[in-house]
């Protein structure tokens, strides 16, 4: 007999949930809508910022071969998330794919993992955007009071007032309806992509080609202490990432990386979508190509513009166009930054509310989160208190150093979808795949080794403190979501549940 804490959840049965009237969600988006939400969540500080750092540190003018690197990277995994979000068009993303799978403990430890990864996501761009948001200010003659401005005021006592508001502002966006969140989304994206746009445009006349030499730089050791420097590799393989070269290339991909976090996010959008079967895929497949393509002209484009070496660390961008005589398109490129961020934070903001209210519909956590609003038609509830609680964690928590919890978290679930499309593959033949993952397991299981690969590029110390949240989400499973699953206690939703009227307490 299957053991219990692997015990899956039919297909079937997922799909048949989201038509209970209490518990379902409103399906209003198009391909177009998926698209958007991609390039939006996808495109944010990662251009703005860590072009100029991995260039500078790791890769030189050859960053742009490691936005490729990490855009192939994802580009596997995705394949394995278009088909999954295709098949089972339901709400959670990896979290509901592993459960019709790899089952219900494996499920829970990768939702977990989601909620984490999510919520650190989140508070870390609206810190971010309230850093633009305060230079703007600042360049304007106005200045925010430290205790107000930032974690740390003057007595040592600081709530970053900015970051807290933003987060508390698409949480009643996202509660008023998704059709509402594509329309402000597909404005800011607009806004964000145009910016980006003129920096490549633009940049582009101020390109030396003697900056391009050298284009791969000569390989040098990892400085001591370095946050790069992963003792798990030299343990692992005897020898150290390189600053330059080619292992600096995929040193450099694997911070770059962050960058591209954001489509798997599309997929967690599923049960909202009108069609799903056929604008899944387009979704997520095209908003990564789309940003792929962006970053590496961004990328040739900035190095180009400015020598690896003098590029800066902070504003790469801007400075670069600084160092040509171009001051003005520095305030341009921030005021895209900001705006940009905005839709980021929303996303993020999106993608764990509906992890979450897919695991409390399982019974995981409490079923009083996964009741949707009757005007809106939106999970409501877990929505607001991720928002409050995401709102305190941005104004008051230094997250600089768990930052890097998120890529190792995207990277987790990236293992997961992959191993679960090769199960499902064998165990559920029968199932009618719009979107097929073209070779079946091989694919797969060069996702599962590229998405390994950059997880050994982090350092331990994210290794540590993920073994530790994983080991606390654990011990809630054992201690509450194993004996209130609705599995464990052979709850079904059948069709005469569909069919019952709204008030109705399908409990």
């Amino acid at each position: 007999m299957t053991s219990p804490l692997f015990r899956t959840k039919k297909v079937e049965q997922s799909i048949l949930d989201t038509e209970e009237p209490e518990h379902a969600l409103k399906k209003s988006l198009s391909a177009l809508d998926l698209t958007v939400f991609g390039v939006g969540v996808i495109i944010g500080t990662g251009i703005f910022v860590l072009t100029g750092t991995v260039a500078k540190n790791n890769a030189g003018p050859a960053v742009a071969l490691a936005f490729v690197t990490a855009g192939v990277v994802c580009a596997l995994a995705a394949l394995c998330y278009a088909e999954f979000a295709s098949t089972v068009p339901v709400a959670g993303s990896a979290y509901t794919f592993s459960y019709a799978s790899l089952g219900e403990l494996p499920a829970w430890i990768i939702g977990w993992d989601l909620v984490l990864e999510f919520a650190l996501g989140t508070a870390v761009v609206a810190v971010g955007w309230s850093g633009y948001i305060q230079s703007l200010m600042g360049n304007a003659g106005w200045e925010m009071p430290a205790v107000l401005g930032s974690r740390e005021g003057s007595d040592g006592f600081g709530f970053d007032i900015l970051a807290a508001v933003l987060v508390l502002v698409l949480t009643g966006i996202l509660v008023l309806g998704m059709k509402l969140s594509a329309r402000v989304t597909s404005l800011v994206v607009a806004i964000k992509v145009t910016v980006v746009l003129v920096v490549i445009i633009a940049g582009a006349f101020f390109v030396t080609a003697d900056n391009y030499d050298p284009f791969v730089p000569k390989a040098q050791p990892v400085e001591a202490g370095n946050n790069l420097d992963s003792p798990l590799i030299q343990l692992m393989f005897g020898w150290a990432p390189s600053n330059f070269g080619v292992m600096g290339i995929f040193t450099a991909a694997s911070v770059v990386f962050f960058a591209f976090i954001g489509f798997d996010i599309v997929a967690t959008a599923a049960e909202e979508t009108k069609n799903p079967q056929r604008d899944m895929p387009r979704g997520i497949l095209g908003s990564l190509l789309i940003c792929t393509v962006l970053y590496v002209l961004v990328s040739i484009v900035v190095t180009g513009m400015q020598h690896y070496s003098r590029l800066s660390v902070d504003a790469p961008l801007a400075d670069a166009f600084k160092a040509t005589g171009h001051p003005w398109f520095a305030g341009f490129i921030s005021f895209g930054a900001a705006v940009g961020l905005t839709t980021v934070c929303m996303i993020l903001l999106l993608g764990q509310t509906r992890v979450f209210f897919a695991m409390s519909r399982d019974g995981l956590l409490p079923r009083f989160f996964s009741r949707v609003h009757p005007r809106f038609k939106t999970p409501h509830r877990p929505t607001i208190l991720l928002g409050v609680v995401i709102a305190v964690l941005a104004g008051f928590t230094p997250l600089n150093e768990l930052a890097a919890l998120v890529n190792i978290g995207t990277l987790f679930a990236f293992v997961i979808v992959a191993i679960s499309v090769i199960i499902l593959r064998r165990t559920r033949p029968d199932l009618h795949r719009s979107f097929r993952t073209p070779w079946v397991p091989f694919l797969p299981i060069v996702s599962v080794a590229a998405s390994l690969w950059l997880m050994l590029n982090l350092p331990a110390e994210t290794w540590v403190r993920f073994a530790v949240w994983m080991a606390l989400g654990i011990v809630v499973y054992f201690v509450y979501s194993r004996s209130h699953s609705r599995l464990a206690r052979g709850e079904e939703t059948t069709a005469g549940d569909v069919m019952r009227p709204p008030g109705h307490d399908t409990r």
